[in-house]
């Protein structure tokens, strides 16, 4: 998900965010109390010790958590001609089922012809390294582009790419089985960023699936539920340089249009929903695996 440079550098706020290293002293406090976990779905992977989540488990209609997310809001294409306005209301992002759900919706607001929501744990929460999963059933149709993904907390001051970004699960609906993965940094940004993608066996709505990254010391890796499909390390740069050795904080949004999607036509139904079951953060229980 590409970025609207201008809009996040004038961002205004000190970061007060959360390091696994430091979350994972209070893991109790936060499992018996503030981040409840549903133990009949909480399953973490092998090697790692769960440090944060939001299971998404408000009462219907609610607004999500607001200790753990903030909004972005506007309209202006995002850096790359979107074509929705994000509001904070619950009628493009809510708790419901169990989910959380952003919903994209065509009607007129501020110059703009459709809404929908950007979610964002930045000024709140934010991780150094860590397995960062959510399971997430993507919406459909052209001119559809869900996204799961990070930013570096350091944006406000270096600005974009140079502050990293990391593309969890990106998806657009031309390409209905197909996830993409990838990173952007300085002189591998936009088009260019470095990433790999992975088809599905069938349409990626149609069901709910897991989008995870295994990031550490010098590579990231990606997985589509228990597929490995790309990694990334510094080698993969080549001059360029490798800027995921800091805090980055969690994005969850659906654009509607943009250069890579298009446009929605014809054939795209709204409103449309991406349906979040669950965000988990995982820390290493164990030394970290090293480069491959």
């Amino acid at each position: 998900m590409l970025m609207d440079q201008n809009l996040m550098i004038t961002t205004s706020g000190q970061i007060a965010g959360h390091r696994p290293s430091r979350i994972r002293h209070c893991l109790p406090l936060m499992l018996a109390g503030f981040c409840i976990v549903n133990p009949a779905r909480a399953q973490p992977a092998s090697g790692w010790e769960l440090v944060w989540a939001d299971e998404f488990n408000q009462a219907d209609g609610s607004a999500p958590d607001p200790a753990r997310w903030g909004y972005d809001v506007g309209g202006g294409g995002w850096g790359n001609g979107e074509l929705q306005y994000y509001t904070s209301r619950t009628n493009n992002a809510r708790i419901e089922g169990g989910h959380l759900v952003i919903e994209a919706i065509e009607e007129p607001w501020d110059g703009r012809d459709y809404t929908s929501a950007r979610l964002l744990t930045k000024h709140k929460w934010d991780w150094t390294y860590g397995r960062i999963e959510a399971r997430i059933q993507v919406p459909r149709g052209q001119g559809l582009w869900p996204a799961f993904w990070m930013l570096g907390t350091n944006i406000t001051s270096v600005g974009w790419p140079r502050c990293g970004e990391i593309d969890i699960m990106e998806n657009v609906g031309k390409a209905p089985r197909t996830v993409h993965g990838t990173i952007h940094g300085p002189g591998y940004s936009g088009g260019n960023g470095v990433g790999g993608p992975h088809q599905a066996a069938a349409d990626l709505a149609d069901a709910f699936h897991v989008y995870a990254v295994e990031w550490e010391t010098n590579v990231i890796r990606w997985y589509f539920d228990d597929v490995h499909y790309f990694t990334a390390t510094p080698e993969s740069l080549g001059e360029s340089d490798w800027v995921f050795d800091h805090p980055h904080f969690i994005l969850l949004n659906v654009a509607v249009g943009g250069r890579w999607p298009g446009k929605p036509d014809a054939s795209t139904v709204f409103p449309q929903q991406m349906r979040v079951d669950y965000v988990r953060v995982y820390a290493r229980t164990e030394p970290a695996r090293p480069s491959l």
